[in-house]
């Protein structure tokens, strides 16, 4: 081993050449990018691994205090290589910290706990160097900046709590990020980032909530995304006593099983809440496959729940809030008689280029055909010359996947239609229909139509405007995988052809100037 004291003129040295190895060290940490992190690690180990074995050649110590028999010069150059030892230490194990050092696979969620343990590394490191660099007595320090440090404590004592509770919430790890949240004070969203003083949660109103960590360990927090993103729900409906019971909850049971905006496993459920002369209250249970689709959900389950009433011709209960005496109550009497033929052609969009007059024709000429649960109504790529309306029941939509089993595209209720591309372009249906229930739809065939294309010709491209905007909408495609042909003048010319109609001509009249007659 070479003598260090024997070293005078230090521009010469050995370890000055240690120094510079220290220092490209440094600049060739700092010119990798931070993304390239394992390129990072590799050059900061190398460096850390070069210095180590020539000042262990050196005979230096790193951990061991400067010795007093060393000049100036000499002194000086080896606190700079301890110095840089010590630094290059660090950040290799700080590089092996940042990469490897991750929670159940998910790097990001590690990000708390890696940040803890850095720190320990750069306290660590700056005390060695306080200790055998600079001989500071690290120990008598420790000791006498108690005081100091409980004043520090006392006037960090907000943010210190954030802090513990950030590091409490990341080893207990009741929420990760992705998850929906719901506070015990009625706040709620989505987890997009968690630091040392607080979660920052997406609420439904798309703003960006910060909640301090030590408010989130001290309310309850419900985690609604584990053990998945599907959430339960209810609705409650107050119904007119005109029916039984048993009734009302199979008028529900249709409701939750036609609705296309709920999973159907786990089934949903049906439960009277209570009953009275006044009203019969039922509940329905069911679920949504996140917390997005429930505005959406009970939009359709209560649009559903009118629909089948007034198929059913059962009432809605008067609210709790009026005043009404027990001789004003509804009776079987009064109930609706269910939809209508007119009110369910007034509702379809095809027919709001007709004027009143022309509806009430058509109305006039429906035909009622009923099925049993079960029963196919149309198969895919059949062609059905009539309109159907349902008036009753629910019917399942389903896709032949060739080998595979059907494939359920959605659900129809009460006033739902189909088989208008039949009706007026020829088209085959795009998907098997079948009855879940007992099913009664009202039927208008071409010869019912074709009379009112004739004494208004111009009708058929007002249709065909119609028909060709709600192809394009829904995108659906036939049995062959080519899409319908939803350009305005091809569905023109396939209603000429279905109704073998004299040629239409072109009017640039609007459908609201037909319409209003």
């Amino acid at each position: 081993m070479n003598d260090l004291g024997s070293v005078v003129n230090w521009w010469n040295s050995p370890l000055l050449y240690i120094v510079l190895v220290g220092l490209a060290g440094i600049a060739v940490w700092a010119i990798i990018p931070r993304r390239f992190a394992n390129a990072r690690l590799i050059a900061q180990i190398t460096f850390f691994l070069a210095m180590s074995v020539m000042i262990l050649d050196l005979g230096v110590v790193p951990y061991e205090t400067a010795r007093g028999d060393q000049t100036t010069g000499g002194a000086i150059l080896v606190g700079l290589v301890k110095l840089l030892w010590w630094v290059h230490l660090a950040w290799a194990l700080i590089g092996f910290v940042r990469i490897y050092l991750v929670v159940e696979r998910k790097p990001r969620e590690a990000r708390l706990l890696q940040d803890l343990v850095v720190g320990i590394v750069y306290v660590g490191m700056l005390l060695s160097i306080l200790a055998f660099v600079f001989a500071v007595p690290v120990g008598t320090l420790i000791t006498t900046s108690g005081v100091f440090a409980i004043i520090l404590g006392l006037a960090l004592q907000n943010t210190l709590g954030g802090l513990f509770s950030g590091i409490a919430l990341n080893v207990g790890r009741p929420y990760v990020l992705g998850n929906w949240i719901i506070l015990s004070d009625g706040t709620e969203g989505r987890v997009v980032e968690t630091n040392w003083q607080s979660t920052h949660l997406l609420t439904p109103a798309h703003d960006v909530v910060a909640v301090p960590n030590s408010l989130l360990a001290k309310i309850g927090v419900t985690n609604v995304s584990n053990p998945d993103e599907s959430h339960g729900l209810a609705v409650t409906v107050r119904m007119a006593p005109t029916k039984t019971p048993a009734i009302v909850v199979d008028l529900m049971r249709t409701v939750l099983l036609s609705c296309n905006s709920t999973p159907k496993e786990p089934p949903p459920a049906v439960a009277i809440a209570s009953l009275d002369a006044a009203a019969i209250e039922v509940q329905l249970f069911f679920r949504v496959k996140n917390l997005d689709q429930q505005g959406a959900a009970r939009n359709e389950i209560f649009d559903l729940i009118y629909r089948h009433s007034k198929s059913a011709g059962m009432l809605l209960a008067t609210p709790l809030s009026a005043s009404v005496a027990v001789t004003n109550l509804p009776s079987d009497e009064a109930a609706p008689p269910g939809f209508t033929p007119i009110e369910l052609i007034k509702a379809i969009p095809i027919f709001s280029v007709l004027t009143d007059t022309e509806q009430e024709s058509l109305a006039a000429t429906v035909s009622v055909r009923t099925y049993r649960r079960g029963d196919i109504i149309a198969r895919q790529g059949e062609i059905l010359p009539s309109l159907m309306i349902v008036r009753t029941g629910v019917i399942v939509r389903q896709r032949d996947e060739g080998d595979s089993s059907p494939q359920e595209i959605g659900r129809l209720s009460p006033g739902d239609f189909f088989g208008e591309t039949g009706l007026l372009a020829g088209f085959g249906e795009m998907s098997t229909l079948r009855a879940m229930t007992h099913v009664v739809v009202y039927e208008i065939d071409q010869k019912s139509f074709a009379p009112l294309l004739l004494e208004r010709s111009e009708m058929a491209e007002d249709l065909a405007a119609i028909l060709s905007s709600a192809t394009s909408t829904s995108g659906e495609r036939g049995i062959h995988g080519q899409q319908h042909a939803s350009s305005k003048l091809a569905l023109l010319q396939a209603i000429q052809t279905v109704f073998r109609a004299v040629p239409f001509k072109r009017s640039s009249t609007s459908p609201t100037e037909h319409a209003k007659g």
